[in-house]
């Protein structure tokens, strides 16, 4: 459906804040994870905030002329959140990535939602700080689409996840209303916990425009390296029994042997042909205590090597490989595609059968299904290779991409552990959540957006079938 979108020419925008041009608005159709799909939708307007003043104008236009609004910002989101699934104008965030104030005196920093992560812990690195929860992308994605997700990545195990990290935002709702959420203390019970609603809503709520971020001190002891397994099962087994012993460790990451071969071939790298897991500590002492633990635990899993060290450079080019395997997935076979991100986490007692089922089922279809992730938190990172020209070959992939979401589901877990529902896994909401509290998500974003104009197409289950969520 295309808009009228003129009516942004009468705002107080600078030139270079706005533009009709194919070439501005292409490149905002799709994230990474929807790029090469049929699910891309070109906007008919991308505007370029600098202010919350300047978001607050473009929603209350936006939304008196009854065109849907969809934030954006790096474009590295897995699920399609910011597809402009309904056109309208694409609102690209980027532009707002300052550090607006850093109180280093209280672990706190407030930036804008379009700063890089990475670029937070450089900024306060001098000051011994760091911001823990970020993704294996936060060299390339930004604060806001972090939020905007709930985002979390490999450190999850020790530091949690984004939510876990945010103070308070400032947000701007569809009809421009701009509120404030949280605040500097550690601690509230001041009222509904907006914040935390806003965080994960994926831009259907308010369009955050200042993150107020929780710091934490670098750890004085670091120490990294990798076990080596001679069967997946030992390897996932091993992870379990750690984790469940409460062994103090801040990465504990899964890579299967078909993905370490993939790393090899798109890395140049020499990782043995087995199942490894990632390893890495924090501690201000007695890390050696945590590790000889771990040790301990996974020996009895029949680990075949177990090799730490201090070395930043041995460390970094351990982590660039796991950093890179989504990358090394999709660039693996040049005839097959993976079909959608999966980002199941389940309880950790059932980390080790999601992973078996995982392997069982490709075997099982003849379908190639890399397994690794965030293993410390139950977080399962899979993909389904299928020829894309090859319909029933795709048909079996989706079939056995479904039944792992389902098998998570089954065991109390969740359809998405980080990447968000966007337009990959709205049917999935139901089953997750029940009727009831699906209908109570409406029942907010209908009255924080009764015209549904902030990121329509998106989460809701009925949107499969293109329907908006407005008043009735």
């Amino acid at each position: 459906m295309t808009h009228d979108c003129s009516f942004l020419e009468a705002l107080a925008l600078a030139d270079d804040q706005l533009s009709f041009a194919m070439g501005r608005r292409e490149p905002r159709a799709a994230d990474w994870g929807t790029q090469d799909s049929d699910e891309a939708v070109v906007p008919d307007a991308v505007v370029w905030p600098e202010s919350t003043d300047d978001v607050s104008a473009v929603l209350a236009a936006a939304t008196d002329h009854g065109v849907p609004v969809t934030p954006f910002a790096a474009g590295t989101g897995l699920e399609g959140n910011a597809v402009p699934a309904h056109g309208g104008i694409s609102l690209d965030l980027t532009r707002m990535d300052d550090v607006i104030e850093y109180r280093p005196e209280d672990f706190q920093i407030d930036v804008g939602p379009g700063i890089i992560g990475t670029d937070v812990d450089e900024y306060v690195a001098d000051d011994g700080l760091f911001f823990p929860p970020l993704p294996s992308s936060g060299d390339i994605s930004t604060v806001g689409g972090m939020v905007a997700t709930d985002a979390s990545g490999m450190k999850t195990v020790k530091y949690g996840e984004i939510a876990d990290w945010v103070l308070g935002l400032e947000a701007v709702l569809a009809d421009g209303t701009v509120i404030e959420t949280g605040s500097r203390a550690v601690k509230t019970s001041s009222g509904y916990n907006l914040t935390e609603l806003l965080i994960g809503s994926e831009g259907t709520l308010g369009v955050v425009t200042r993150v107020t971020l929780r710091l934490a001190g670098r750890p004085e002891q670091i120490r990294g390296g990798r076990a080596i397994f001679e069967t997946l099962e030992d390897a996932t087994e091993a992870i379990s029994d750690a984790i469940r012993t409460e062994v103090d460790v801040a990465r504990i990451e899964l890579v299967d042997e078909l993905s370490a071969g993939m790393a090899n071939d798109y890395l140049g790298t020499d990782l043995p042909d087995a199942p490894m897991v990632f390893l890495e500590f924090h501690a201000n002492h007695g890390v050696d205590e945590e590790i000889d633990l771990c040790r301990t635990i996974f020996e009895s899993h029949d680990v075949s090597r177990f090799e730490m060290s201090d070395d930043d450079a041995e460390m970094e080019r351990l982590w660039q490989a796991r950093r890179e395997l989504a990358y090394a997935v999709r660039s693996y076979d040049p005839d097959l595609e993976p079909l959608h991100p999966g980002d199941v986490t389940v309880p950790i007692s059932a980390y080790p059968k999601v992973v078996r089922e995982a392997k069982r089922l490709g075997e099982q279809r003849d379908l190639l299904v890399p397994c690794f992730g965030h293993a410390g938190d139950g977080n399962v990172h899979y993909s389904v290779l299928v020829d894309p020209d090859d319909p029933e070959m795709v048909d079996r992939g989706e079939r056995l991409y479904r039944d792992l979401v389902e098998l998570a589901l089954e065991f109390g877990g969740t359809a998405t552990g980080e990447h968000g529902i966007g337009l990959g896994k709205r049917r999935f909401l139901e089953p997750e959540h029940g009727a009831g509290a699906v209908e109570t998500m409406r029942a907010i974003k209908r009255a924080l957006d009764p015209t549904d104009t902030l990121n329509p197409g998106k989460l809701f289950p009925e949107t499969l079938e293109g329907e908006r969520i407005k008043e009735e």
